[in-house]
């Protein structure tokens, strides 16, 4: 049985944020979506982060994000069950969620 993947709201991120508290972003949207919106300049594509996993951190949280939630909660998993990852959150609601807390007016890839 696999264990919950671990998510995490907008507001809960910002309040890490205004807390000083250590932990990455990482965007796991195509390439053609990055182009439109972003939260950050660390980006692995959903397709290529089991690959590329001794790139993300270990030592501090990551926030994985795609456009509404699904793909980074997938990935979150895949990642925690094959390379036994502890760290990884799923932003709920995506960049969609966070644009429409934080910024209704830009335009979500």
């Amino acid at each position: 049985m696999q264990p919950p993947v671990p998510t995490i709201t907008p507001r809960e991120v910002q309040q890490w944020q205004q807390d000083g508290q250590a932990f990455s972003f990482l965007d796991i949207r195509e390439i053609h979506e990055v182009t439109v919106s972003r939260l950050t300049e660390v980006h692995i594509p959903m397709a290529f982060c089991l690959s590329r996993q001794a790139e993300i951190p270990r030592s501090h949280p990551v926030v994985l994000y795609c456009r509404a939630g699904a793909r980074s909660a997938a990935t979150v998993s895949a990642l925690m069950t094959k390379y036994g990852f502890d760290n990884l959150y799923s932003l709920e609601g995506g960049i969609t969620a966070w644009c429409a807390a934080f910024s209704p007016q830009e335009e979500v890839g």
